[in-house]
């Protein structure tokens, strides 16, 4: 006996939504969502922003059913109100009928303050509260559509580059095959002196190595300069601790990967900053690119 194949509610057999998406946008005010989606639309995605809750379910049916439009993205968030408690439940039915991820996004409160401070923008749920209260308020009703979200994104430290370039390796067609689809590292010099920075996940001291600085002809170089590459590279600890601490980072890194972990910031100090540390900063992000991660790096205490 011939098997039936199964259908769904809109008469279409799940083999034929081969290929097809719908990626659901939702997350915190000032946490990027407007630059998400259009990240999306550069995709091919098509793209719509703030659908209202009960015209989900219909749009996943036209999406199954239109020969134009094989993936779309849409945002829900907190303009929804208390109907955002209903969510769960439509999900599940939307499920039904087609593939279906969830993307919530979020950032710290220090980070969404100011970024409402810098945009000058008023907070959705109005002008009556302050930003804060405003912000805790949100995510109490937010928190229904966070339960049941497949990824969380934390772009507290993206910039809108960074949250462009996150969401296109997770979602491009096919993918890049780049080990660092979810990752992007910062590698961050810094001088002890000015204190360590508070925002570093990793941090490696290098005041081991001999010290540029003591050597009149360098002083006013930096770790960037090749005679001052030369003189770090001659020490054999150099190239030992730059092979272990390689080592260890790539054994380290598709465990965060695997965690979720979207941004990476990895500190490497000497004394001032300027010789040392930036010389052994820019070697990390060669070997870490090599190795077929996104790396940037940063040098906070060299000289201007």
């Amino acid at each position: 006996m011939p098997r039936k194949r199964a259908i769904s509610a809109t008469g279409v057999t799940p083999t034929e939504h081969a290929g097809r998406e719908l990626v659901i946008l939702t997350g915190m005010s000032g946490s990027g969502k407007a630059s998400a989606l259009k990240a999306f639309e550069d995709l091919g995605f098509y793209s719509v922003d703030n659908l209202p809750l009960e015209l989900i379910e219909r749009f996943a049916d036209l999406v199954v059913q239109s020969t134009e439009i094989s993936r779309a993205a849409l945002v829900v968030d907190v303009r929804e109100g208390m109907r955002l408690d209903r969510f769960p439940a439509i999900l599940k039915k939307v499920r039904a009928v087609l593939p279906t991820r969830v993307l919530f996004l979020e950032a710290s409160e220090d980070a969404i303050v100011r970024r409402f401070s810098e945009t000058r923008r008023p907070h959705p749920l109005g002008r009556g509260e302050t930003v804060i209260s405003s912000i805790r308020a949100e995510s109490k009703r937010l928190n229904p559509v966070r339960k049941v979200a497949d990824i969380l994104l934390d772009t507290t430290r993206f910039n809108v580059h960074d949250l462009r370039a996150h969401i296109v390796s997770q979602f491009e067609r096919g993918g890049t095959g780049k080990k660092d689809q979810n990752l992007t590292i910062s590698v961050t010099s810094f001088g002890f002196k000015n204190g360590a920075p508070t925002d570093a996940d990793l941090v490696f001291d290098v005041r081991f190595l001999p010290n540029p600085h003591f050597v009149p002809e360098f002083r006013k170089l930096t770790g960037k300069d090749r005679k001052v590459v030369n003189y770090i590279n001659q020490f054999p600890q150099t190239k030992e601790f730059l092979d272990k601490t390689t080592d260890l980072l790539t054994f380290l890194l598709p465990h965060y990967i695997k965690e979720g972990k979207s941004y990476l910031t990895v500190g490497v100090g000497c004394t001032g900053g300027q010789h040392r540390s930036v010389m052994i900063t820019e070697e990390l992000k060669k070997r870490l690119s090599a190795a077929g991660y996104r790396v940037h790096t940063a040098h906070r205490d060299i000289p201007r």
